[in-house]
């Protein structure tokens, strides 16, 4: 088949407008065309009032050959990608049962390819069965109840769960990884338009019960769950030529998992992996994050903001936005983790620190939309805050989650110390001083906020890098700087503070056995890219297995041919 892309059509476009854009645009004698089916579809927004829809198409040709040999050099053309996705060789029937760390969207997909391999992988997961964990995150968010183990962080489904959701994203993927992550959310009961909106999403519910679909498929090819069960400790040995390599793991209740193979697959909340990744001596090293606030507006001054007078068509639901300024100070500010129609979520994993994320429903149809306005950090600008929570070095590739932690405990004593968030209106925000209450944007974020100055709980450089930010995106989509807009903090959980290096084998640098995924690890950033880079962890353990086979392969070759 052929694929044409870029064919714009108007909003409101009759249901043969595609069929017949694609007659005029190859000029097609009648017949030529047998059938078509939508491959992407997505609008273009840049002339508010006047957006399009725009369509790739994938086509049934009777000559193919006389089509491309007609539009040569049209790049709008071209062989339609195969995207089917193809496991790599089983191993050995006697292979070592591997181990993933983690139920997260990473963990999900390296448990679930690991299966339709035939490897039976055992799946460990420190938080609770995705419904239960439900119940403990609604009581956290009501009640102020935080459960350490089953949170917005912890427990099956991962951080993802409680989101919008958003299934699309900037990552090279030349093997089509990325459709099989969405062709299993579809089996799994996600609706089949994400294979095609060029921005997919799905929304918490929806996610909840994907979840557990995906569970049971695993559970039927072998693979076994362990929920509850905190991994707090990791064995190393050396195998046969002296080298390190990871042998078992001690748990959170005195047990003990023999594990040659192991995915670690953690999220980038699990500080205390990390921590004990580091006694155990595994490679590590700091990374980039950010650090800022969720920014919340009504929605309907976003979607008059960026569609004009079509806000509100149905074709384009709830708009969103991405935003980015460079400020004088030398720091990047931007649009983090947009949630069309979405809310402010109380994000906590430890005790005595506020966190804050936003998420969506499939409708997006709440009143606010929030986002994350976020300010990019180094791992020098850690060690210069010199904050050493909990004995961790400043110079050390733990830095960055002590100054996390530095922030979020900030944040709670701004907030009053009962997890209520500290919250300022924008225009409060620019004047710098301190909000006695707050206006007409109702703040979302439960289980509430307390007026405050944000000042108190965010670095000075990034006070000062977001206060120059907000005029500037005000020019870009009129009605940001509202002044009674609501600023929620912190913002500290956009990515791992820590990367566990691998090689190009997908294990770890210096522990054989140990293949880092995901964002924890420092691999992903979102549903999409997690799922992706765990069917690249799986599909590592599987390699890493053959060769292991490979001698005994060779030996029984030997024999028989004796």
């Amino acid at each position: 088949m052929l694929r044409l892309t870029e064919i714009k059509l108007p909003l409101d476009h009759a249901p043969d407008a595609v069929e017949q854009a694609v007659q005029q645009r190859l000029q097609l004698p009648p017949g030529a065309l047998r059938s078509h089916s939508i491959a992407r579809r997505g609008y273009d927004a840049r002339k508010r009032g006047a957006i399009s829809l725009v369509y790739s198409v994938d086509l049934d040709l009777d000559d193919e050959e006389a089509v491309l040999a007609a539009h040569a050099g049209d790049s709008r053309l071209g062989r339609t990608p195969d995207v089917a996705y193809r496991f790599v060789p089983r191993p050995a029937a006697d292979a070592s049962r591997p181990v993933v760390i983690g139920t997260g969207p990473c963990g999900l997909m390296a448990a679930l390819v690991l299966a339709q391999i035939g490897l039976r992988p055992l799946i460990l997961e420190r938080g609770r069965l995705v419904r239960n964990r439900t119940v403990d995150t609604f009581a956290f968010w009501r009640r102020g109840t935080l459960s350490p183990e089953s949170n917005v962080q912890f427990g099956e489904g991962g951080a993802g769960t409680f989101s919008d959701g958003k299934l699309y994203s900037q990552i090279s993927d030349p093997k089509h990884y990325g459709r099989k992550v969405l062709e299993e959310f579809v089996r799994a009961g996600a609706p089949e338009e994400i294979l095609v909106v060029s921005k997919p999403h799905i929304g918490t519910f929806r996610l909840v019960s994907m979840v557990e679909h995906m569970r049971a498929t695993i559970e039927a090819l072998g693979g076994e769950y362990r929920f509850e069960t905190h991994v707090t400790g990791f064995s190393v040995g050396a195998d046969r030529h002296g080298a390190r390599c990871i042998e078992g793991l001690h748990l959170a209740d005195g047990g003990y998992v023999e594990a040659r193979q192991v995915v670690l697959a953690t999220g980038h909340s699990a500080r205390d992996t990390m921590l004990a990744l580091h006694d155990a001596g595994v490679a590590l090293q700091a990374k980039p994050l950010s650090i800022g606030v969720r920014i919340e507006h009504p929605q309907s001054l976003i979607d008059a903001a960026r569609f004009g007078q079509q806000a509100g068509h149905p074709m384009l639901g709830a708009a969103d936005y991405k935003l980015v300024h460079h400020a004088a100070n030398g720091r990047g500010v931007y649009s983090f983790c947009m949630c069309p129609g979405g809310t402010v979520v109380a994000a906590a994993s430890e005790p005595g620190r506020v966190v804050t994320n936003g998420m969506s429903q499939y409708s997006r149809a709440e009143r606010n939309a929030n986002a994350g306005i976020v300010v990019g950090l180094v791992p020098d600008d850690f060690r210069s805050a010199g904050e050493t929570a909990d004995g961790i070095d400043p110079e050390g590739p733990l830095a960055g989650i002590a100054f996390q932690r530095h922030w979020e405990e900030r944040a709670f004593a701004a907030g009053g110390g009962t997890y209520h968030a500290p919250a300022q209106t924008v225009g409060d925000f620019l004047a710098g001083r301190a909000s006695q209450s707050l206006g007409a944007v109702v703040p979302s974020y439960k289980p509430g906020v307390t007026p405050t100055d944000l000042a108190s709980c965010l670095p000075g450089y990034a006070v000062a890098a977001i206060r120059e930010a907000l005029p500037q995106f005000e020019r870009r989509l009129r009605g940001f700087a509202l002044a009674d807009a609501v600023m929620t903090g912190v913002e500290t959980r956009t990515s791992s503070p820590v990367r566990v290096p691998r090689g190009a084998d997908g294990q770890s640098l210096n522990v054989a056995g140990l293949f880092p995924a995901g964002e924890g690890a420092g691999y992903a950033g979102g549903i999409l890219s997690a799922g992706v880079d765990g069917i690249r962890a799986a599909e590592a353990v599987a390699a890493s297995l053959a060769a292991q086979d490979q001698p005994v392969r060779l030996a029984l070759r030997k024999l028989a041919g004796s």
